[in-house]
């Protein structure tokens, strides 16, 4: 269990900074190139920088609200029932 743990931590580990580490490069580094520079042909279009983690905030925020109601309907249902029990 241990190993596996480790190694998916790891690779989890990896994956975070390949990705940080493009993102900085297609964000910060790329406007300082000319634009013919063969290394703009590596990236998307520079309109996705921005366009992208706003997607991602738009769907971190929709999952936390769809957990977040979940809990709160489950606990509802769970005080309804209780009161029912109660009062019969």
């Amino acid at each position: 269990m241990a190993f596996s743990d480790r190694l998916i931590g790891g690779s989890l580990l990896a994956i975070s900074v390949f990705v940080f580490s493009y993102y900085t490069i297609w964000a910060l580094i790329t406007p300082f190139f000319p634009s013919d520079s063969s290394i703009h042909a590596l990236f998307p279009a520079r309109v996705w920088a921005v366009r992208l983690p706003a997607l991602a905030l738009v769907f971190g925020l929709t999952v936390i609200g769809a957990f977040i109601f979940n809990v709160l309907r489950k606990q509802a249902i769970a005080k309804r029932e209780k009161e029912l029990q109660k009062s019969a």
